[in-house]
């Protein structure tokens, strides 16, 4: 362990606290207990804030793998503050392969990426093909949270549709993303539902989140809940 890995261990450690590593843990059933320390989010982006002037920030930006859960979200966090979109989307994807649970690769979405649509979403045409779970899965909830409003082309859902997939988080992150779409483009989204197109585990699955929904009126509920594969 060289000075700044030392320097950021004991910084994440000083914020420790035991009972919410004891809960969050059970969340991300993918890591090691013994590689969470148990910091919270709010001060672990607030000290992401004040390390990312540092001059050490660089450095641990090459500091891969990680061995403890929020030294990758605090690396996460650091990739969110990059201004310059080249440099932010070389950071990404040198980490991506890291990413080894759903809660690290959903926590971060840099700000840039948003200025640089079209380029992003090339990158997300890779990404949801690559053998990695987690890289997958990036893709998939980097379109739910960017491309569902005015960036939003029907082309999109035949992408996320055709990815098949054992792992239950890819599949979740699928499921997800239908049933948001099913609130943001239903026109465009119901003939997926409607036509059978995903798997009956991601169909049902997209169904019952978007039951789940407050933003879905009782009607069009009821309606997605005769779609359901019996």
């Amino acid at each position: 362990m060289n000075r700044t890995e030392k320097r950021i261990t004991e910084k994440l450690f000083s914020m420790q606290d035991i009972a919410y590593r004891d809960f969050h843990a059970k969340l991300i059933p993918t890591v090691d207990k013994e590689r969470v320390i148990g910091v919270r989010t709010p001060q672990l982006r607030k000290f992401a804030k004040e390390f990312f002037k540092d001059r050490d920030a660089a450095e641990f930006l090459e500091l891969l793998p990680h061995k403890y859960y929020e030294e990758n979200n605090l690396h996460a966090f650091l990739i969110e503050q990059v201004k310059d979109y080249r440099t932010a989307m070389q950071l990404t994807e040198n980490f991506l392969p890291y990413v080894d649970n759903w809660a690290t690769c959903d926590c971060f979405s840099p700000k840039v990426f948003k200025k640089n649509p079209q380029e992003v979403y090339e990158k997300c045409k890779l990404w949801i093909v690559s053998p990695q779970t987690y890289t997958v899965r990036y893709a998939i909830v980097t379109l739910l949270a960017n491309y569902l409003d005015s960036e939003f082309k029907e082309e999109m859902l035949d992408l996320v549709a055709s990815v098949r997939s054992d792992e239950y988080y890819i599949n979740m992150a699928i499921a997800w993303y239908f049933s948001m779409a099913l609130v943001k483009q239903y026109d465009a989204a119901l003939p997926y539902i409607r036509e059978q197109k995903m798997e009956k585990w991601v169909h049902n699955k997209a169904i019952q989140k978007s039951v789940e929904s407050y933003r879905i009126d009782a009607e069009t509920k009821a309606y997605l809940k005769t779609l359901k594969i019996k």
